[in-house]
């Protein structure tokens, strides 16, 4: 006889809607966090990095305070968008797998758990210092407007999420506190762009037809357009990547012309994504590419290594 006390979104053999496995809430609720998004958070270590505090006990553990407060801030957003998001995930190939989307987390409960995360996230903000709170409440207030209304919204969509990472690396700095390197703001909204982009041209590709079915703002982008506006934002990023390493302000901020040396890595990396964005049709993730691709690891690796080497070994020179 068919037992009828299972719940309707658990088969038969233990497996959720589409064959996802049965998950508890609160699996599901870790799940719907990404904690495998952490990578996005690592601009809040630039201040850190280029205000010269990297072996400042004091400073790493509030750097690292501040960086978690990041992840579960970002994973607050996550929530909120795969609630908004749950219809049109469930169209997706691969979204129709998140917890909201498949059915295995509801969206109540979802919505609880960012609320409960938030206050506390926020709360560790304001411990930190006022402004860090307030910029971290600036970065939440701005990401709910986007899943709320400005994803909607062609090339403000991509903006947003690039302001996003500029409030991160700005948070970063205030935190320790440092100053706020005007370039280090400038390099990061135009490599913020580049990678959003480069997602909604994969995101796409991907879906084809069913692109606007998915996100109706899709519908207002071409494969063409946004190469166009990769290009412009590749070249941008790399402009100010090197005007900032020669600038005569960071040679005397630094005590070093050596910066320079480390343009070699952006330049292959930013190649290096393009290269599968286009070849091997990546770009959904920038953080699964980022740890699943080893050149790109070990290019970004290869960068850090190089500027504390001239930073914090030649600079004292």
């Amino acid at each position: 006889m068919a037992r009828s006390d299972l719940p309707e979104s658990v088969t038969r053999d233990g497996s959720g809607p589409g064959g996802i496995p049965a998950r508890s809430p609160l699996v599901s609720l870790v799940i719907s966090l990404r904690p495998e998004q952490w990578t996005k958070n690592l601009i809040v270590f630039a201040g850190l990095l280029f205000g010269r505090q990297l072996f400042d006990v004091r400073a790493v553990l509030t750097a690292v305070g501040a960086f978690t407060v990041f992840c579960a801030l970002s994973g607050v957003v996550y929530l909120v968008n795969d609630v908004a998001d749950r219809e049109a995930d469930r169209r997706h190939p691969l979204k129709c797998r998140r917890p909201v989307a498949s059915g295995a987390l509801s969206p109540r409960t979802a919505l609880a758990g960012a609320v409960a995360i938030a206050v506390v996230a926020l709360a560790s903000a304001f411990w930190i210092n006022l402004l860090f709170g307030a910029i971290a409440v600036a970065y939440v207030a701005l990401m709910v407007g986007y899943s709320a209304r400005l994803k909607h919204i062609v090339i403000l969509d991509v903006l947003t999420i690039a302001i996003g990472f500029v409030l991160r690396a700005a948070a970063g700095a205030v935190a320790i506190p440092v100053k706020i390197d005007h370039w280090l703001l400038v390099c990061t909204v135009l490599l913020a762009l580049f990678l959003g982009l480069s997602k909604r041209r994969h995101e796409l590709t991907l879906l084809a037809g069913g692109a606007i079915e998915h996100r109706k703002i899709l519908g207002e982008y071409t494969p063409y357009l946004l190469d166009q506006m990769i290009g412009v934002v590749t070249a941008s990023t790399l402009i100010a990547y090197i005007l900032a390493t020669i600038d005569p302000e960071k040679v005397r901020e630094f005590g070093t012309p050596y910066l320079g040396l480390t343009i070699p890595f952006p330049l292959y990396g930013i190649f290096r994504y393009l290269y599968l964005v286009h070849q091997k049709e990546g770009g959904g993730s920038p953080a699964a590419m980022l740890m699943n691709d080893r050149p790109l690891l070990a290019c970004v690796a290869l960068w850090v290594v190089a500027v504390v080497v001239i930073v914090y070994g030649l600079g004292h020179m």
